[in-house]
C-alpha cells in the first residue's frame, strides 16, 4: 500500500482540534520544562516497531510513566516514535504505521511529562527508513552495484520533504513534544550512485571517472561530494521544523562527534550519541573528548544492557555508575537506554537500576555539569586525513581511528590530563596547550601543519607519533627517513624493559640538532625478547624555536589499542613529560584512574576515575564489582595556596600540604568517581 502524503492543511486541522479539546497545549498549571542546553540526566526508551507490533499501546499508562519519573526524577525522557524499520510507534496519518493500535502511547507520554515539569523527546529514524523505500524504490540511495539500497533513504531524493519534514511537523503539531533524537543518521549514511548524483558530481566537480573502491581515483573526491549531500539534507530538515516551531529542539544522532568531526555550522541544538555497549568505558571516555569542545550542549548516552550472541544481559549498577562517571567528569549530560517492549511499555524492574544511577548522578550535577576542561594535553583529531582514510562516509568502523584511540588510552593510562582537539579549533584555543600530538595522520593539512610549527617556534612543544604522520614534519625534526616504513617485530626498549610492539617501523638518521629517545630492537620472530645488538631510536626530539619537536617512529597507538604493554605506556609517558615537565595534576598510586581538570564557578575541578573492573574484556558481558584503587597521592600546581580543598560529592575535607607551589594529598581509597575542589 503506497503512503498517502497528506497536506500540512491537514496537520493544521488536527491541530486545531486538539487546542479545542485541551490535548494538545499546555495548561497553564504546569510546571516549566528544562531546554536541553539546561538538562542534565535523562532516560531512553525505543522499541523500533515491525510487523510484530500488533498491540502499541496495551500496557502504556499514566502509571508507567509517573513510575518512571518517581523513580529516575529525569530532566527529561526520549520515547520512541519511529525505528529504523520505518513504522512508527503512533498513530500517524503522514507515513506508515506499525500494526495495530489499542490506543495512543505518545498522548500518555505527553500528558503525564508535560503536568510533571519533565521534557519529552522523540527517537526518530531519519536516513535508515526500511518502509519508505520499500514503498517508493525512487527514494533510495543506489548502491556501487547501481541496486536500490533496501535500507536507506537518498539524502538527495525527496524522503525529507515527503515524509521526514511532515512526520516532525506532525508529532510536534499533535503532541506538542520538545524535541527530536534523529537516529540513523550521519552513522548510516552510504555513498549514493544515483544518475541524478552522478551527473551532479560530474558537472559540479568535471571529474567523469566514478570511482567505486577506495583505491580508485577520485574516492575522496566522490565521498567529499556524499558528505555535502548530507550536511544539505540535515541543514534542510533542521531550518524546515525551526521556522515552523522555533522552540522545537533537534540533534541528528552522532552528528559533530568522532563520527563527524566537524565544526557545527548547522543549527543542532544540542549533540548526542549512543556509545558502545561494550567496552563502553573507553568509549565514553574517547567520545565524551570529542564532543566537549563544539560549542553546543552535549550528552551521552549509555546502553544499560548488552547485547551480544542475541542475549539481552542488563548491567549492574556499578558498571553503570562506572560509565556514568566518565561523562559526568569530562562536563557532559548523561542518558542511559532501556529497550520498551512491543507493545510500547516499559520493564519496572529495570527503573530500579537507573534509580541508583540517577543519584549517583544527581550527587556530583552540581560540580561536574557543564565544568570547562583546562588546557594540558591536545591531542588532535584531523577531519581532513580522517575522511581520507575513512571507508564509509562518517562512521569509523574499520578502525580508522584506531591510532588516536590508542594514544588517548595509553595517555590516560598514565594519568596524563588529556583533551581531544579538532583541526577545525580556532588555533588560539589549541595554543593554550603546553603540548600538542599529532597521533598516527598520514595527511596533515597544510594550514594546520603552519600553524603547528608556529606555535612550536613560539614556546609550544609538538609530539608527531607514526612513521607517515612523521614523514610531514621530516626537515623541522632534523632527520632523514632510511627507505621506507615496513611492518616488523620491534622489541621497544625503555627503562631497561623490553616490550613487544609488532608495528609499522622507519628507520631514520639523525641529524646534529636531533636527540635519540628510546632503543627498538629489531629481531627475527625466535629472538625478540633480547636487549642486545644493533638497534634504532624509537624516537626523536629537538629544540625548534623556543619549543620542541618530537616523533616516535613506530604506530604506538594502534598496538596500544589492540595489544597493551607496560613498557609502549611508560615509553610515551615518559616523552610526554620531557616535552611537557610541570603539568597541572600528578595523580601517582594506579594506573586505572582517568584525570580530568576542570574549572567551574572558579574552581578547579580534578576528576578522579577509578577504571578498573573487565570493561574492555570482550568475554564479560556484565559484572557487578569495581575493585576500589589507591592509596593515591596527588600533586596539584597553583600559584596561590588554596584557601579551601574538599571533595565532593558532600563538600567532605581532607588534609593537604603547600609548599613551593605545589598542592599535596593522599587519597586513601577511590570507588568509582572522587572530585577534588580546589577553591
Amino acid at each position: 500500500m503506497k503512503i498517502v502524503h497528506h497536506t500540512l492543511t491537514f496537520i493544521t486541522l488536527i491541530n486545531t482540534l486538539l487546542l479545542s479539546t485541551g490535548i494538545a497545549q499546555e495548561s497553564g498549571n504546569h510546571p516549566p520544562r528544562l531546554r536541553r542546553s539546561e538538562s542534565f540526566l535523562g532516560i531512553h526508551f525505543d522499541f523500533h516497531a515491525d510487523d510484530d507490533c500488533d498491540s502499541i499501546g496495551n500496557n502504556v499508562d499514566r502509571a508507567m510513566v509517573e513510575y518512571i519519573i518517581d523513580k529516575v526524577q529525569p530532566d527529561y525522557i526520549q520515547t520512541d516514535s519511529k525505528g529504523h524499520r520505518g513504522l512508527t510507534s503512533y498513530p500517524t496519518e503522514v507515513g506508515n504505521r506499525a500494526p495495530g493500535f489499542v490506543r495512543d502511547p505518545l498522548k500518555i507520554w505527553r500528558a503525564v511529562t508535560a503536568e510533571r515539569g519533565v521534557a519529552l523527546y522523540l527517537h526518530h529514524s531519519g536516513v535508515w527508513d526500511a518502509e519508505a523505500v520499500k514503498q517508493y524504490p525512487e527514494w533510495a540511495r543506489i548502491n556501487e552495484e547501481g541496486k536500490a539500497d533496501d535500507r536507506l533513504t537518498s539524502v538527495f531524493g525527496p524522503y525529507v520533504d515527503q515524509l521526514l519534514i511532515p512526520q516532525l511537523k506532525e508529532i510536534r503539531s499533535v503532541y506538542q513534544v520538545d524535541g527530536v533524537w534523529i537516529d540513523g543518521e550521519c552513522w548510516a549514511t552510504e555513498r549514493d550512485y544515483s544518475e541524478k548524483v552522478i551527473k551532479a558530481f560530474r558537472e559540479q566537480t568535471g571529474i567523469q571517472e566514478i570511482p567505486k573502491k577506495p583505491d580508485d581515483p577520485y574516492w575522496f573526491e566522490f565521498s567529499e561530494f556524499c558528505r555535502a549531500g548530507f550536511r544539505h539534507y540535515l541543514d534542510h530538515y533542521v531550518s524546515a521544523m525551526h521556522q515552523h516551531s522555533p522552540g522545537f529542539q533537534i540533534a541528528s544522532n552522532w552528528a559533530y562527534s568522532s563520527m563527524m568531526p566537524e565544526p557545527v555550522d548547522i543549527g543542532v541544538d544540542f549533540i548526542s550519541g549512543d556509545y558502545s555497549a561494550m567496552n563502553s568505558v573507553n568509549s565514553a571516555r574517547f567520545e565524551g573528548r570529542c564532543m566537549v569542545h563544539q560549542g553546543k550542549p552535549w550528552d551521552l548516552m549509555a546502553w544499560s544492557f548488552t547485547w551480544t550472541d542475541q542475549l539481552f544481559s542488563t548491567k549492574s549498577v556499578p558498571q553503570l555508575k562506572q560509565e556514568a562517571a566518565m561523562v559526568l567528569s569530562l562536563g557532559g549530560g548523561f542518558q542511559a537506554y532501556f529497550p520498551q517492549r512491543r507493545d510500547g511499555s516499559i520493564r519496572r524492574w529495570q527503573m530500579d537500576l537507573m534509580g541508583e544511577v540517577a543519584k549517583f548522578c544527581r550527587a556530583r550535577q552540581k560540580t561536574c555539569h557543564r565544568a570547562e576542561p583546562v588546557p594540558q594535553i591536545g591531542l588532535i583529531y584531523s577531519q581532513t586525513a580522517f575522511y581520507r582514510r575513512n571507508r564509509k562516509l562518517f562512521a569509523a568502523w574499520s578502525e580508522e581511528l584506531v591510532g588516536l584511540r590508542g594514544i588517548l588510552q595509553s595517555l590516560l593510562e598514565s594519568q596524563n590530563v588529556v583533551d581531544i582537539v579538532m583541526e577545525h579549533h580556532p588555533m588560539d584555543r589549541m595554543s593554550a596547550y603546553p603540548l600538542l600530538i599529532y597521533p598516527e595522520w598520514e595527511y596533515v593539512d597544510p594550514d594546520l601543519k603552519a600553524d603547528l610549527l608556529d606555535y612550536v617556534r613560539k614556546g609550544g612543544n609538538l609530539l608527531v607519533i607514526g612513521p607517515k604522520a612523521a614523514a610531514n614534519f621530516v626537515p623541522e625534526l632534523d632527520v632523514k627517513f632510511i627507505g621506507q616504513p615496513v611492518e616488523m617485530l620491534n622489541g621497544l626498549e625503555y627503562n631497561g624493559w623490553l616490550g613487544g610492539v609488532k608495528s609499522l617501523f622507519q628507520k631514520v638518521a639523525l641529524g646534529k640538532q636531533a636527540k635519540p629517545i628510546g632503543k627498538v630492537y629489531n629481531r627475527d620472530p625466535l629472538n625478540t625478547n633480547d636487549i642486545s645488538g644493533p638497534y634504532e631510536p624509537a624516537g626523536s626530539i629537538r629544540k625548534y624555536g623556543e619549543g620542541k619537536i618530537a616523533a616516535i617512529y613506530l604506530n604506538l597507538g594502534e598496538r596500544y589499542r589492540n595489544a597493551a604493554t607496560s613498557v609502549s605506556r611508560d615509553f610515551l609517558s615518559s616523552i610526554v613529560r620531557e616535552l611537557f615537565p610541570q603539568p597541572l595534576v600528578e595523580v601517582i598510586g594506579s594506573q586505572y584512574v582517568d584525570v580530568t581538570a576542570n574549572r567551574k564557578d572558579g574552581k578547579l575541578a580534578i576528576n578522579l576515575v577509578n577504571t578498573s573492573g573487565p570493561h574492555a574484556n570482550e568475554k564479560v558481558y556484565v559484572f557487578d564489582e569495581i575493585s576500589s584503587v589507591g592509596p593515591l597521592d596527588v600533586f596539584i600546581r597553583t600559584k596561590k595556596k588554596p584557601r579551601r580543598i574538599s571533595l565532593e560529592p558532600g563538600g567532605r575535607a581532607i588534609d593537604y600540604r603547600y609548599s613551593d607551589g605545589k598542592i599535596s594529598l593522599t587519597l586513601p581509597s577511590l570507588d568509582i568517581h572522587e572530585i577534588i575542589v580546589v577553591e
